[in-house]
């Protein structure tokens, strides 16, 4: 099943049923009028979502989808926690930082709590004041659970998985130095997110879900140039474990967001789901930096796709502009 979000007017716009092509959707506010209100109800409104999307897959009262039309699949949240869990990217941007990668990494994820009051729309502009704040996008995959027990288990919190989805992680790169070195986590340095027009049930994934990960090649372009198509399972740590991680002390509400990082692969033919790592695999491959972070006017694409070669999420699909 595929469920999306539609421009309406409210906050948290209306829940609606998309086809497997996404080439047409079906309303469903007459089950759940949000995603939020249906994630609060899963086990009741879930079965009646799905017979709305094998009814739309019969050719039942449908209308064209369109991804411009689509606010992120939860336009707001009760939490965002983000982790990085992709050794590649914590070897690379310890090298950005000039510090070794700290062992316990390998241990336990690393996680940062983000944002959660308002995501950007995945084909919305990225605001930006200014180039010099070191403009970057990443490339990501994210979960949405049900309800996540205080202290639950791995098993406890994979059953708690909803949907999974792409994300934009925007990072303001050369605030991230100085204030990190506060000693005080990220704020500033980390504006608001963005997620893939669809969010997809686990059993819309197929064999591509396993080990509490989504396998398969995160495409993203830069100005239609391709950056990286990283492979999203090569996770040290799986969603499992990331939300186990973020229930140790706290419960989780439904509606939580669970992101696994920067997407990243131990081969360099496969690029790069950021600039940052592009511009560190120069450094070390040519002394210097070629590539720029982004810049007012540029556009940047995140996309899935399956077996088949059909897009699995929609595309992220977002324009640097200038704020205010």
């Amino acid at each position: 099943m595929k469920l999306a979000t539609l421009k309406n007017g409210k906050p948290d716009g209306e829940l609606v049923v998309v086809s497997h092509d996404l080439k047409k959707f079906a309303r469903a506010s007459d089950i759940a009028p949000t995603l939020q209100i249906a994630l609060d109800n899963w086990a009741i409104i879930q079965p009646q979502l799905e017979k709305r999307h094998h009814d739309l897959a019969a050719g039942i009262s449908h209308e064209p989808f369109d991804p411009r039309q689509a606010l992120s699949p939860l336009p707001r949240a009760y939490q965002w926690c983000d982790g990085s869990v992709y050794e590649a990217h914590m070897v690379r941007m310890a090298k950005w930082i000039k510090k070794p990668v700290d062992p316990r990494f390998f241990d336990e994820p690393w996680m940062y709590q983000g944002a959660s009051d308002g995501f950007l729309a995945p084909t919305e502009d990225i605001p930006a004041a200014t180039e010099e704040w070191g403009i970057d996008y990443e490339g990501e995959i994210a979960v949405i659970t049900t309800a996540v027990p205080y202290g639950a288990t791995i098993v406890q919190a994979a059953a708690s998985i909803a949907l999974v989805m792409l994300c934009n992680d925007v990072s303001l790169r050369n605030i991230i130095p100085p204030e990190l070195s506060k000693g005080f986590g990220f704020v500033q340095s980390k504006p608001a997110s963005a997620f893939s027009p669809v969010a997809v049930t686990l059993d819309e994934l197929g064999t591509a879900w396993r080990d509490n990960r989504l396998h398969g090649a995160l495409f993203s372009y830069v100005n239609d140039e391709k950056f990286g198509d990283p492979d999203a399972g090569a996770m040290v740590h799986g969603f499992g474990r990331l939300i186990a991680h973020a229930s140790r002390t706290r419960s989780l509400s439904p509606g939580s967001i669970i992101g696994g990082g920067t997407v990243a692969s131990n081969d360099p033919a496969r690029g790069t789901s950021c600039l940052a790592e592009r511009r560190v695999m120069e450094i070390l491959n040519g002394g210097e930096v070629k590539t720029p972070f982004l810049r007012h006017g540029d556009c940047i694409k995140l996309e899935m796709l399956d077996a088949s070669g059909k897009s699995i999420f929609g595309a992220i699909e977002q324009r640097v502009s200038i704020a205010g």
